[in-house]
């Protein structure tokens, strides 16, 4: 009789126990029959619902919860565990009477008999609402900056620590050329770029003089689009650290075409402004020059000539004589060309196609036998190409290239004409090609100026561009060296493509 008391309060202590841990959990739980009847609830429940005992024992949970007497979610797992006698669990959204939206963790554990089956179901609910709004927080949050990417005009790439690419933006897509699923599978970061570039950004990303560690400042570079062309771009780059490990890299590319474009196009304004306002300084101080050496010039050649046929035929002076007055003739010709090239009257332009002005002008080279060993070669637009202007000031640009080519060529080579249009910036080209030495580099920036010349003395004045230069310019054109190498040079002329309408503005 005492062992079987003995036996009885152990049990009631057991039972008191267990009770004691149920009661002590931190969560809101109840104890549920296995038709959804409530048993019991912890002290934690009690308190947060403010129900008395007395009132939940003998409701189904769907009362409790819901006041309805059928269960209003078809999702629940309750017959689930009952059936699987395994713990489930349900994420429930709810609403509070202010209309506060609320988020709870529902976790159902099965509670076995001694026969293995599902005597009771234990319910405990945590308010996971805090954690639930971080997460929408940070979804929004990611999102957003998914938007901010996907929508840069800036092409963004990112790859993982093994150069695999993770992320490329629509404006990237079309930077590079690739679609971004295909480069997400099929490319590494190494391969945008030249051979050894991307081991180069690398190293400044790692280094400290460069923007900081695992940062690369503003710096230009060539990348790799998918037909294998280099396009020079702005690059900006970044690691990613975890844990102080590397585990991505990010690039933030600015396509620069454009702004070369751009910057090329000013250089060449300035330099043609420059050489405008060199050109007008020299044609000023040209024609000053030319009018103050031209009266000595003609008062020395009257004297020689007169001087040279007071002696008779054998006096050894006479051959002195001869010198002076070739030398003051050619100072004469300088003087014209220095006239020529301060030229202050108005050209007398008219309409002309530029195919007839090239044939007209070569038939002008008075010595013919020049083109003896030259082989012409003509590339001429069938198009409509018609210019406004001085027909006479633009053979002699012609002219003076053709012999300029010539003696580039030593009298033998490829003289090579070339005409066409562009339509769209309604310009009309005409392109003068030799085989001769070329122009070194560092004559290019000097072949306009007045006086320079690289022949012999004796051979050349140094005006002839200059005034090749002048006379185009005064025709609303432009002339440049195209291309030169010891392989020829190419001259360039353009002018504007003359419409009837240039005459008749419409009102």
């Amino acid at each position: 009789m005492s062992a079987q008391r003995e036996s009885k309060l152990s049990l009631i202590k057991e039972e008191d126990w267990r009770l004691r841990v149920f009661d002590s959990l931190s969560f809101p739980t109840l104890i549920l029959k296995p038709d959804k009847v409530v048993l019991t609830a912890n002290r934690v429940f009690l308190e947060k619902y403010r129900i008395p005992l007395e009132k939940l024992v003998g409701k189904t949970c769907h009362e409790v919860f819901y006041g309805t007497q059928k269960c209003p979610h078809s999702t629940c797992p309750f017959h689930k565990v009952i059936k699987e006698r395994k713990g489930q669990s349900i994420l429930r959204r709810n609403f509070t009477r202010t209309g506060k939206r609320t988020w709870e963790d529902r976790v159902f554990s099965p509670i076995l008999n001694e026969a293995g089956e599902v005597a009771y179901v234990m319910e405990s609910i945590r308010d996971v609402t805090h954690v639930k709004m971080l997460e929408v927080t940070l979804k929004k949050t990611q999102l957003f900056f998914e938007k901010v990417i996907q929508s840069s005009a800036m092409a963004i790439v990112a790859a993982d620590r093994y150069a695999n690419i993770l992320l490329m933006n629509p404006s990237a897509e079309d930077l590079f050329g690739y679609a971004a699923e295909d480069a997400i599978h099929h490319l590494t970061a190494d391969q945008l770029y030249p051979p050894g570039v991307a081991q180069d950004i690398m190293q400044y990303m790692r280094g400290e003089n460069h923007g900081g560690p695992g940062k690369l400042a503003s710096r230009r570079i060539n990348i790799l689009n998918a037909g294998g062309a280099e396009i020079p771009v702005e690059l900006t780059g970044s690691i990613i650290y975890e844990d102080g490990e590397e585990v991505a890299t990010m690039g933030i590319y600015r396509d620069l075409r454009e702004q070369i474009a751009v910057e090329k196009r000013l250089a060449e304004a300035r330099a043609q402004l420059t050489q405008s306002e060199k050109m007008a300084s020299m044609g000023q101080l040209a024609a000053g020059v030319a009018h103050e050496l031209n009266n000595p010039l003609t008062s020395i050649l009257f004297d020689a000539n007169l001087v040279r046929d007071s002696l008779q035929e054998e006096d050894p002076n006479r051959e002195n004589l001869n010198l002076i007055m070739q030398d003051v003739y050619r100072c004469r010709e300088i003087v014209k060309s220095l006239l020529a090239y301060s030229r202050q009257t108005s050209p007398m332009k008219g309409v002309v196609q530029i195919n007839d002005l090239l044939e007209q002008s070569l038939l002008l080279i008075r010595d013919q036998k020049l083109f003896a060993n030259i082989r012409i070669v003509k590339e001429l637009s069938d198009e409509m190409m018609l210019i406004r202007v001085d027909k006479n000031q633009i053979s002699q640009v012609v002219i003076n290239l053709v012999l300029n080519a010539i003696d580039a060529m030593d009298g033998k080579g490829t003289l090579s004409f070339r005409t066409y249009r562009d339509k769209r910036q309604q310009k009309v080209y005409l392109e003068v090609s030799d085989t001769g030495c070329g122009i070194p580099e560092k004559n290019l920036s000097k072949v306009f100026d007045p006086f320079f010349t690289t022949k012999a003395v004796g051979k050349g004045t140094g005006m002839g561009l200059s005034t090749a230069y002048g006379n185009v310019i005064e025709n609303k054109g432009n002339i440049c060296v195209k291309s030169s190498s010891p392989q020829g040079t190419t001259f360039l002329m353009e002018f504007p493509l003359y419409q009837p309408s240039d005459e008749y503005p419409t009102v």
